[in-house]
């Protein structure tokens, strides 16, 4: 390939710290985290646990540590978890809820959410036999389904809103999560604070490194109790990094400080991107409602990969999001002018003609 610049849309976990970033990174004050002793890390919690409305959150690694110690604190070996099905805590994590708890997650809904009604029909089968679901398990924004927002209230399109699925939940006996790996967004397209988003959830889990910028890190929050037990749990998967995450979390400090009002640009930019490539033929692309946009793909097309492919020659990095659909993420890296030039590159590479990547048949 030549030497055109190449653009990254794979994820909006691909950002690399912004110079200022690096600075507050290096003039971190580090002590061992591991004994609670390092400020930066302790002043982050206390940060997030207020922005969330929570009374604790604790600082993790991963947004994979942070959803499974969710899974841990609220459910017993042989439960199961209800959730839509592209949920990350059932696709994206490996498992991990069956092979590290013994829990079960059950889809419910769709890749858009799921009502009351849905929830109260698994409910009745477990008087029928099936598994007990000792956890209802909600995600905003919805990642598989391109970044659409669970709305709080009810939905125009005939879906309870959060609050109405959590109060429900919680009047049958069941815990709650709200992955909120990407709450940013949500917050930042509606103007919902985020402490009342996080009301959904008993525990919620943010990410510092989706949208915002940080290089790594993840925080629980919930109540007094279960942030203790989630400490110890952080412990046993390998989450005591000692002098590390008084670094990172400087990152997720400055991150939460300068890079949570500007995810309207990547949202803006999200929009631009769509409208500039919906009129291929080679997919259909819906106006994102964040900074995901996935463009399912039309026949003759029947797999997503092969669209990639061809990108990814072309400087276009990007992945799909499922068999069928083309996931591009917007982000801080990516500027008015790169989009532009991504627009360009894209109707160059992948031409008028889908059937160029049509399956050979004999």
């Amino acid at each position: 390939m030549d030497a055109h610049p190449i653009y990254d849309l794979r994820s909006d976990t691909v950002t690399r710290p912004t110079p200022a970033m690096r600075a507050a990174m290096l003039a971190a004050e580090v002590d061992d985290a591991a004994y609670g002793d390092d400020p930066v890390v302790c002043a982050l919690e206390a940060e997030v646990a207020a922005l969330l409305g929570k009374p604790a959150a604790i600082w993790v690694p991963t947004g994979t540590m942070a959803n499974q110690i969710g899974v841990a604190v609220h459910t017993r070996r042989g439960d199961t978890l209800a959730c839509v099905p592209g949920a990350h805590v059932r696709i994206h994590e490996d498992a991990s809820a069956a092979a590290l708890w013994g829990v079960q997650a059950m889809p419910i809904g769709d890749r858009r959410g799921f009502t009351v009604h849905a929830l109260a029909a698994l409910l009745d089968e477990v008087a029928c036999g099936w598994p007990p679901i000792g956890l209802v398990w909600l995600e905003n924004t919805l990642g598989e389904a391109g970044g659409a927002i669970w709305p709080l209230t009810g939905c125009h399109d005939g879906r309870d809103g959060l609050s109405e699925v959590a109060a429900f939940a919680r009047a049958q006996g069941c815990a709650v999560h709200l992955d909120g790996a990407r709450l940013w967004n949500a917050h930042v397209a509606t103007g919902i604070g985020m402490d009342r988003w996080a009301q959904a959830g008993d525990t919620v889990s943010v990410s510092l490194s989706k949208g915002l910028g940080a290089p790594a890190g993840s925080l629980l929050a919930g109540s007094t109790e279960i942030i203790a037990r989630a400490r110890r749990l952080a412990h046993g998967l390998g989450g005591a990094m000692r002098q590390a995450p008084a670094m990172l979390a400087a990152a997720g400090r400055y991150a939460l400080a300068h890079h949570i009002d500007r995810l309207a640009d990547d949202h803006r930019r999200a929009r631009r991107l769509a409208a500039g490539i919906a009129d291929l033929p080679h997919w259909d692309v819906p106006e994102p409602e964040t900074n995901l946009i996935c463009c399912r793909v039309r026949a003759p097309i029947e797999r997503a990969e092969l669209l990639c492919v061809a990108l990814r020659a072309a400087g276009i990095r990007c992945n799909p999001n499922i068999a069928r659909e083309v996931r591009l993420a917007v982000h801080l890296d990516l500027d008015d002018t790169a989009i532009d030039a991504v627009i360009e590159r894209v109707h160059h590479t992948l031409g008028s003609d889908p059937g160029r990547f049509a399956p050979i048949t004999s």
